[in-house]
């Protein structure tokens, strides 16, 4: 304790007491003296008045220890000083400050206890802490031993070390800040060799080392920079991505696949490869259109480059139309190839990508992928649709933009089959049915139709006028499939052939199971091959029709004039029939037919016939099937002219060679009720009578007159009225028959339009072969029966039956002469119809019609003629009979026609001269195909012999009966 004592004193400690001076300036309060304090005390003490002294004190002295009393004091002296004012205010101070000491002093008394004590502990603090400096002291001075003596060195080692590895550190990030400075010349490179992965992966990697390297201010604008970099290959890349759309290349299209896949922008490198295929169908159509308008304007000042592309296409001509359609399907093919080679990249990457990862973090990385998958998936698919509609706009707007009504054929043909061909890639790109395409080309397919079938009537009008009805030659194998128009009924399928052409195809069939895409996937172009096959089928059309040489030619009309391949011993039997003398009939049945077969041949095989005018029917029909089999939305309309086309040739062969008043009358049917009708329908349908002054008192509506054709005029060249040409039989057999093979080529061609034909339509279809085309062999019967009328003179036979007597008393064994005279008019028709079988192959049904004409015309004639008897006896109607056997027999060796047509009209008639009175009222009204004068001449005749006078008047009134409906 001692020591403490002494201690404290050489440190200059002080007593509690004088310690009270040293306390902080917050303690440091006025004490009052003992004798001030003694002196409070000794007031006498009243503490109300005491604390309403303490009270009065103002607030302001109670604030804080910085409180100016003196300057607060005088602030509040008055302008002008008052003494006694003065006085009485310090004497209220002095009673404040003396009740305040007095106060503190009662505090301090009351206090002191306490006060002293912590003061002694205060004391104690005071001196441990003294003690606990000189213990620092030593430890200091222990410690600055220790200091020089050892860790100086040691730590100075441990320094020396960590400065080291702090420098190589720094070493190390400068090398990479240096490296980091020169990457703007590597990625260059990258990006002109188009490696834009690596670009990117590097890129990437040299922002990552910049955020390592931030608190170095140099990075802080190498960061900014390649951000740059970075966006300026985002742009790069974009560019690339576009170039994708025409020119679809595997290696590239991966490279900017992978690179857009590091960035973890494949979603939006989706949306950017659609507006870039969006943008690459404009560009495309807009350049190939302008360049065709620029080249075929020449120095025109028309700004073109400034024209929407819709009014571009309103500028191409007519020559360029095909071409530029032609490349502009090119082009747009090109895209779409891209479109879906695009496509199949991502179904194998799929593929590849689809393998299952055990790593966790591979498999939330293969979620992410499995997610941008789908969504390209169905961006894709949502884009097959979208990008083919604007295909569709395009090509769209470029037909409409031009009048097609005055096209070629060809042509025209050429535009529909590219347009086909366009079609067929929409279906199979996405199944479309391109209804944009069908409705745009049906627009402009119907108004060139309308005027190319008026043209073509009108042309055919033309060509039956100027028709001299002369055989056309072709070879004896002549079928219309050979016909270039006929071709794509069953060609194979070619790239420029229209897709409805597929199902015809019959050979290729590994070919055929190739899609579009799938042909033309490396290389080559669906619409490249269309102008090469167009000539291909010029070629093949020469080839096929006419004479492969002059030689053959001039041989074949040798023929026309020549015998020379005819056996002699068909010659011999011709000349026999001519003479009457006729070998057995077996063999005269053959040489018939033997003579049929040489003599009414043009040549020794069976050539049809037909006329320019047929072929060019047939061609016409050709081409408007493969206008309907290309765009099937107007096959009804197609069908509808090419049923025109038959009625009118019909109708112009009946009008020239069918129509005579005078023996339509004969009663003999020659014009079917059916054939009828469809004659007044065609009329009235198709036929412009007002045109030919036939019934100007009717004026139809323009429209329906436009709709119809000037009835034709037969060309004076041919000659009907000469008798030594069987008055034009070989213009009339060349007429009908070639009909005849138009309308065998038409029901040929039935089945092939029944599946053209919508469902709702077909019955016009069923309607327009039944009633009209299977009436065409039928115009046989009018036409062929006027040469029949004039080829043999039956009114010269009238007139020698007429001089007959054949009231005879006895049986004649001699038949009449006009029976060898009419055989011999037989003869002379039979030399003629080979005469003129020899320019005209005449088939058999048409011999058979003249020869049934000309028999039953005979047979008539005869009937009529043994009407205008007025006296007959029993012996007279044997000589009848007689005439008539002689007359059969001898033409049985004319003619193979069997059974002789209307020979039981002759001996049915014949016979009825021996019928009693009640058979002759049965035959009277069973047998109405006899006139009434040829029924009463019988009843006439018979009076007398077994028939009385009251039986004639009621035979005659029975036969009065009869005819009187007829009145």
């Amino acid at each position: 304790m001692q020591k403490i004592k002494s201690l404290m004193a050489r440190q200059g400690l002080k007593s509690p007491q004088e310690s009270m001076a040293d306390l902080s300036p917050v303690e440091n309060l006025r004490i009052p003296s003992k004798e001030e304090l003694r002196e409070l005390r000794e007031q006498p003490i009243d503490p109300q008045a005491e604390q309403e002294i303490i009270d009065s004190i103002e607030e302001v002295y109670f604030s804080n220890d910085s409180f100016d009393m003196v300057q607060h004091e005088l602030e509040k002296l008055p302008p002008e000083l008052n003494l006694q004012e003065l006085e009485e205010y310090r004497d209220k101070l002095k009673k404040q400050q003396a009740a305040v000491s007095k106060k503190v002093a009662d505090l301090i008394l009351e206090k002191q206890p306490a006060y002293v004590k912590e003061l002694e502990r205060v004391t104690a603090l005071q001196t441990n802490l003294q003690l606990a400096a000189v213990i620092c002291t030593n430890a200091r001075r222990q410690l600055s031993v220790a200091k020089e003596g050892f860790t100086e060195a040691s730590l100075g080692l441990l320094a020396n070390q960590r400065r080291r590895q702090l420098l190589t550190g720094l070493l190390k990030s400068l090398r990479t800040i240096k490296t980091l400075q020169r990457t703007d010349v590597r990625l260059s490179e990258m990006l002109e060799e188009e490696d834009y992965p690596g670009a990117i992966q590097l890129c990437l990697e040299c922002q990552k080392a910049a955020s390592t390297f931030k608190h170095y201010s140099c990075i802080s604008e190498l960061n900014s920079k390649l951000q740059d970099t970075l966006e300026q290959i985002e742009e790069q890349l974009d560019v690339a991505l576009s170039k994708t759309c025409k020119n679809f290349d595997v290696s590239h299209y991966t490279k900017v696949q992978l690179a857009y896949t590091l960035l973890g922008k494949t979603q939006t490198a989706m949306d950017q490869l659609h507006m870039h295929f969006t943008q690459a169908i404009h560009n495309t159509v807009f350049q190939v259109v302008l360049g065709y308008v620029e080249l075929c304007a020449g120095n025109a000042d028309t700004k073109f480059q400034k024209m929407q592309y819709k009014d571009l296409c309103t500028h191409i001509t007519l020559d360029s139309y095909i071409p530029c359609l032609t490349d502009l399907c090119k082009a747009l093919w090109e895209v779409m190839l891209s479109y879906h080679r695009t496509m199949q990249w991502h179904e194998e990457h799929d593929k590849l990508e689809t393998a299952p990862s055990p790593d966790d973090a591979a498999a939330a990385k293969s979620d992410e992928s499995v997610v941008d998958r789908s969504y390209v998936k169905k961006k894709l698919e949502h884009g097959l649709t979208r990008i083919w509609q604007d295909v569709q706009l395009k090509v769209k707007a470029y037909i409409l933009g031009t009048d097609m009504s005055n096209f070629k054929y060809d042509d025209f043909i050429v535009v529909l089959d590219v347009i086909s061909r366009l079609m067929q890639v929409g279906e199979e790109f996405c199944g479309s049915k391109s209804e944009v395409l069908q409705e745009s080309i049906k627009r402009q397919s119907v108004n060139y139709f309308k005027n190319y079938h008026r043209a073509r009537l009108e042309e055919l009008r033309m060509f039956l006028e100027n028709e001299t009805w002369e055989l056309c030659p072709v070879k004896s194998n002549f079928n219309i499939a050979q016909l270039h128009e006929f071709k794509f009924m069953g060609q194979c399928r070619s790239p420029s052939v229209s897709p409805s052409r597929q199902a015809a195809s019959s050979s290729s069939p590994a070919q055929e199971e190739l899609s579009l895409f799938q042909q033309f996937l490396q290389e080559g172009n669906p619409f490249e091959m269309h102008a090469e096959h167009r000539e291909e089928e010029t070629e093949d059309v020469l080839a096929s029709n006419g004479y492969e040489s002059d030689e053959l030619e001039k041989s074949v009309y040798q023929d026309y004039d020549s015998d020379s391949d005819v056996p002699e011993e068909l010659k011999q039997d011709y000349v026999d029939e001519q003479t009457g003398d006729a070998p057995l009939k077996s063999v005269s049945r053959e040489t018939i037919r033997s003579k049929k077969k040489s003599d009414y041949n043009l040549n020794k095989t069976n050539a049809p016939i037909l006329t320019n005018t047929t072929l060019n029917v047939i061609r016409l029909v050709g081409k408007y099937m493969q206008m309907m089999n290309i765009l099937k939305p107007i096959a009804f309309d197609v069908i509808h002219c090419v049923s025109q086309l038959f009625d009118y040739y019909l109708y112009a062969v009946y009008t020239f060679f069918g129509r005579n008043d005078m023996y339509e009358s004969s009663g003999l049917g020659l014009i079917s009720s059916r054939l009828r009708t469809t004659l007044n329908r065609i009329q009235e349908s198709l036929i412009d009578m007002e045109a030919v002054g036939e019934n100007t008192g009717v004026h139809g509506p323009a429209e329906d007159r436009k709709e119809k054709v000037p009835s034709p005029h037969l060309s004076q060249l041919v000659v009907l009225t000469n008798s030594g040409t069987l008055y034009g039989l070989a213009q009339r057999v060349v007429a009908t028959e070639s009909l005849v093979f138009l309308a065998e080529q038409f029901e040929s061609l039935q089945s092939h339009l029944d599946t053209m034909m919508p469902a709702a339509k077909k019955p016009f279809l069923q309607q327009f072969y039944s009633q009209t085309v299977s009436t065409a062999s039928e115009l046989r019967k009018p036409i062929y029966w006027i040469v029949a009328a004039k080829a043999i003179d039956y009114e010269q036979m009238l007139l020698m039956m007429a001089g007959v007597k054949w009231d005879i008393r006895e049986i004649m064994s001699q038949h009449n002469v006009y029976v060898d005279a009419l055989l011999k008019e037989f003869e002379q028709f039979n030399k003629r119809l080979g005469d003129v079988s020899r320019h005209v192959r005449i088939p058999l049904p048409v011999s058979n019609v003249l020869w049934e004409h000309c028999i039953r015309l005979a047979n008539r004639t005869l009937v009529e003629g043994y009407a205008n008897v007025k006296k007959c006896s029993n012996e007279g109607r044997a000589l009848m009979q007689l005439d008539f056997q002689q007359f059969l027999m001898k033409l049985e060796k004319l003619t193979d026609l069997r059974p002789i047509p209307d020979k039981e009209f002759v001996e049915t008639y014949i016979k009825a001269y021996y019928l009693t009175e009640n058979d002759m009222e049965q035959f009277i009204k069973n047998h109405r195909e006899y006139s009434m004068k040829q029924l009463a001449n019988l009843v006439n005749v018979c009076l007398g012999s077994h028939i009385n006078k009251k039986a004639r008047q009621k035979l005659l009134a029975a036969i009065d009966d009869i005819d009187r409906p007829k009145r």
